[in-house]
């Protein structure tokens, strides 16, 4: 096996891995208050494979985070994507933005729900058991007192979208200061993916936008 170029870029983390089966080798990230995806996305991956003495040809796919997230960014990281699979000749792996969010923690009981920050009290999230596996499907939603009440036991909660709900859930619910998914948890979930040929089409793929972009 080779190397897998991972691009996490869904949120305000800039976030590059590259690894090689399964295991990252090296790591490149930036979560500023503004999106500096467009200035750092490609110094990242050039660093990466410096670092790592490998290539662009030493390359077997590359992984993006396909969303949900920021339009922005999941453009910026799909394009990125896209173009050097399109160039290399090499397949593209496409990767659940909340599932990596999600393995930025591990927990021994209870799920874990990722949330990113859709703007005023909405989220897009997910729900997770402690060994990973989606309970519930992916969604953009208004949070509640209401919110994951199907679910008991303790309830974990990460990522930006996860402060807007301190004052409105209860105590059931366990706080993580894991912001952002990063390209390090990428890494076992592309090798996953490409040991079993789970790849997406160069040409017709689009991120998982959830919802509809709005120019204001």
């Amino acid at each position: 096996m080779g190397y897998i170029l991972n691009i996490e870029t869904a949120t305000k983390n800039c976030s590059v891995s590259l690894a090689k089966d399964g295991e990252t080798k090296v790591l490149r990230e930036y979560a500023g208050e503004g999106y500096a995806h467009a200035e750092k996305l490609h110094v990242f991956i050039e660093e990466a494979l410096i670092e790592a003495g490998t290539s662009f040809k030493d390359l077997d796919a590359v992984a993006v985070s396909m969303g949900p997230g920021s339009y922005t960014g999941l453009r910026i990281g799909v394009s990125a994507a896209k173009g050097l699979c399109y160039s290399l000749g090499i397949p593209l792996i496409a990767v659940d933005t909340l599932e990596v969010l999600a393995k930025g923690i591990g927990i021994g009981e209870g799920v874990i729900i990722p949330m990113i920050d859709a703007r005023r009290m909405e989220a897009y999230t997910a729900v997770f058991n402690a060994g990973y596996n989606k309970l519930r499907e992916t969604k953009a939603e208004i949070i509640t007192e209401d919110s994951f009440s199907e679910f008991g036991g303790v309830k974990h909660l990460l990522g930006d979208g996860s402060g807007k709900c301190r004052d409105i859930l209860n105590d059931a619910f366990v706080y993580h200061d894991v912001l952002y998914p990063s390209a390090k948890e990428m890494s076992a979930l592309s090798f996953d993916k490409y040991k079993k040929s789970d790849t997406v089409d160069v040409a017709y793929f689009e991120p998982f936008y959830l919802k509809d972009f709005i120019v204001k």
